[in-house]
C-alpha cells in the first residue's frame, strides 16, 4: 500500500519534470512514430490516452503500463513479493490506446514486471557488469525515494536512544581485546624470523579487532556514543589518536562525507574518477598491459594502504575540495573542507598524533624497531586495510550508480549505500559497521547496538530501496578492485541520468594528469 501511495505522490511531484524533452547533449534521445515511442533503441509500447482521468504527457505514454507497475512494486533482494491482500485496485494506463482499465496487482503480475525490468538491463546500463544486486539500484529514480520524515518514522524510537553505560562497556571490550593481545604477544613471543608466521597471524587478528576499537571513535564522532559530550569527545579523541587518526579533522571530513554521500562532485572519500581522468587512465593502462591479476593486486594494495594517503593528501576525496591534509589546514592545504573555525581543532588533533608517533619512537629506542613494528605496526597496518576495504565496499560496486545535480538528494544517496554479509566474528568485533551501513547513512546517530534492529525496520519498510549484496565479501572485493576503475554518464531505463562504472577492458583517452 505504501508503494502505491508513493506512485500517486511521485506522479504529482514529477509532472513538470516529465514535460521536459531531453536530447543527446546530456539527456536521452527520444523519437516517436505512429506505433509507439522508442528511448535509446528500447521499445516501450504504445501511447495511452489517460491515467486516472487526466491527459497523459509524452513520458507517461512512453512508459505505459510498465512504468506505473514498476513504481507500485517492491524490489527486494530475496523474493518477498507483496500478497494480493495488501494491494488495492489501481487505475493504470493500458497498452490499448482506446481503453483505460482498472487492474488488480497480483503476486504473479508484480513478479513478472520486476523480472522484465531487470531483464531489460544490458551492458549499456552496467558496462562493468552486475553484482549480487542484479542491477536493482539502476532501475530506480528520485521519485521512488521517501522523504526524510518517512524514513525517520520507520525507525523505532528506542533505537535512537543513547545508553552511556552500554557504550562504555563496548569501548572497554574493544580496548581490552586489543590490549590483551598486544601485551601477551609482547611478553611471550620473541621477535625473531622463526616466529614470523605467528606475528603475521597476530597482526591479522589484532588488526581486525583494532578496527573495532577505531570504530568506537567513529561512534563518538557521530554523537552516537553518549549524551555526555565531554566524555564522548574524550573517548573519541583517545581511540583515534592511538590509531594515528587525527580525531577532530576526521570528524569534520567524515561529516562532509555523510552530508554528500554518493554525490559525484561534492562527495568526500571514495568518489569515483571519470573515464579519462589521470589516475583512472593510468589504472586502465596497467590492466591493459599487465593483465587483470596484476592490476587487481595493485588495486588491492592501494585500497589497503590508501587511508594514510587520504589523511595526508585527500586521495579519493571529492574534486570540490582539492588537495587536503588532516594535520595542517593551511598553506597549500587550505581548503573549504576545513573552514577557519576548525583550524585549531585540526592542528590539535594532528599534534596529538605526532605525540603518539614520538612515544612509539621512544619505545623503539628502548627496545628495537622490530619490536614496535611487530607489536604495534602489524595490527595498525591491518586496521588501515580494513578501514579502506570496508569503506570501499560500502560505497562501490559495478551496478551502483553515483549522482549529481537534481538527481541527488540526501536520502537517495544514503539508500545507495551497500550492506554486505561480513563473517560473523568479524561483524561482531567490528560492531556491525559493514552489515548495517545503509542505516548508518540514513541516521548516523543510531548507536551500533541498535543498528541491526533499525536496519531490519528499514529493510521491511523500503524493500525496493534497501541494498544488500549477498555476494561473499572476499568475492565482492575482488570484483570491485578489478572492475570499478572509472565511471561514465548513462541514462537508466526510467530516464534518470547517472554515473555508472565503465567497461574496465576498454582503453581511455587521458584528459588530465590528476592523481588524487
Amino acid at each position: 500500500q505504501e508503494a502505491i501511495d508513493r506512485v500517486d505522490r511521485s506522479h504529482a511531484r514529477g509532472g513538470q519534470e516529465r514535460d521536459r524533452v531531453h536530447h543527446n547533449d546530456g539527456g536521452y534521445a527520444r523519437r516517436e512514430d505512429p506505433q509507439g515511442t522508442e528511448w535509446n533503441g528500447r521499445w516501450v509500447g504504445h501511447r495511452p490516452q489517460a491515467v486516472e482521468g487526466r491527459e497523459v504527457d509524452e513520458e507517461d505514454g512512453a512508459r505505459g503500463l510498465k512504468g506505473l507497475e514498476v513504481r507500485a512494486q517492491a524490489l527486494p533482494n530475496e523474493g518477498g513479493a507483496r500478497k494480493p491482500s495488501s494491494m488495492k485496485p489501481v487505475k493504470a494506463a493500458m497498452v490499448d490506446q482506446t481503453e483505460v482499465n482498472q487492474s488488480e496487482f497480483s503476486d504473479e503480475r508484480i513478479q513478472k514486471t520486476k523480472e522484465q525490468l531487470i531483464a531489460e538491463l544490458t551492458k549499456e546500463d552496467a558496462p562493468a557488469g552486475f553484482s549480487g544486486l542484479n542491477g536493482k539500484a539502476l532501475v530506480l529514480n528520485k521519485n521512488d525515494f521517501p522523504t526524510m520524515a518517512e524514513v525517520a518514522a520507520a525507525i523505532p524510537a528506542h533505537c535512537k536512544v543513547l545508553d552511556t553505560k552500554k557504550s562504555m562497556a563496548y569501548f572497554f571490550m574493544s580496548t581490552g581485546i586489543v590490549l590483551a593481545m598486544g601485551l601477551a604477544a609482547n611478553a611471550f613471543v620473541p621477535v625473531k624470523a622463526a616466529f614470523l608466521p605467528f606475528w603475521l597471524a597476530y597482526a591479522a587478528v589484532c588488526g581486525t579487532a583494532a578496527f573495532g576499537f577505531w570504530l568506537m571513535g567513529h561512534e563518538c564522532g557521530h554523537f552516537a556514543f553518549s549524551n555526555n559530550l565531554a566524555l564522548q569527545d574524550a573517548v573519541g579523541f583517545f581511540s583515534h589518536t592511538m590509531c594515528l587518526t587525527p580525531y577532530f579533522s576526521w570528524q569534520r571530513s567524515h561529516a562532509v562525507h555523510h552530508s554528500k554521500v554518493n554525490h559525484m562532485y561534492e562527495g568526500e572519500s571514495h568518489v569515483p574518477k571519470e573515464t579519462g581522468d589521470g589516475y583512472a587512465h593510468y589504472m586502465r593502462e596497467l590492466r591493459f598491459y599487465c593483465g587483470k591479476l596484476v592490476h587487481g593486486l595493485f588495486s588491492m594494495w592501494v585500497v589497503s594502504t590508501g587511508w594514510v594517503l587520504y589523511l595526508m593528501f585527500g586521495a579519493s576525496g571529492g574534486p570540490a575540495y582539492g588537495l587536503t591534509n588532516h594535520f595542517w589546514p593551511k598553506g597549500v592545504f587550505k581548503t573549504k573542507l576545513f573552514p577557519k573555525k576548525w583550524h585549531a581543532k585540526v592542528i590539535a588533533s594532528g599534534a596529538a598524533v605526532i605525540g603518539v608517533v614520538a612515544a612509539l619512537a621512544y619505545w623503539a629506542k628502548c627496545t628495537s624497531f622490530a619490536t614496535v613494528a611487530a607489536v604495534y605496526g602489524g595490527p595498525w597496518a591491518i586496521m588501515n586495510a580494513w578501514l579502506g576495504i570496508v569503506t570501499l565496499l560500502h560505497h562501490t560496486d559495478v551496478d551502483v550508480p553515483h549522482l549529481e545535480g537534481e538527481e541527488w538528494n540526501y536520502i537517495r544517496g544514503a539508500f545507495l549505500t551497500i550492506d554486505r554479509p561480513y563473517y560473523k566474528i568479524v561483524d561482531w568485533v567490528q560492531h556491525h559497521i559493514g552489515s548495517t551501513h545503509v542505516l548508518h547513512h540514513i541516521n548516523p546517530r543510531v548507536p551500533h547496538y541498535h543498528a541491526q534492529e533499525a536496519t531490519e525496520a528499514i529493510k521491511k519498510a523500503f524493500p525496493d530501496l534497501y541494498l544488500h549484496d549477498p555476494t561473499p565479501v572476499h568475492v565482492a572485493l575482488w570484483r570491485v578492485v578489478t572492475n570499478c576503475i572509472s565511471v561514465k554518464k548513462v541514462t537508466n531505463p526510467t530516464g534518470s541520468r547517472q554515473w555508472v562504472y565503465d567497461d574496465p577492458t576498454l582503453p581511455s583517452v587521458k584528459k588530465n594528469n590528476r592523481v588524487f
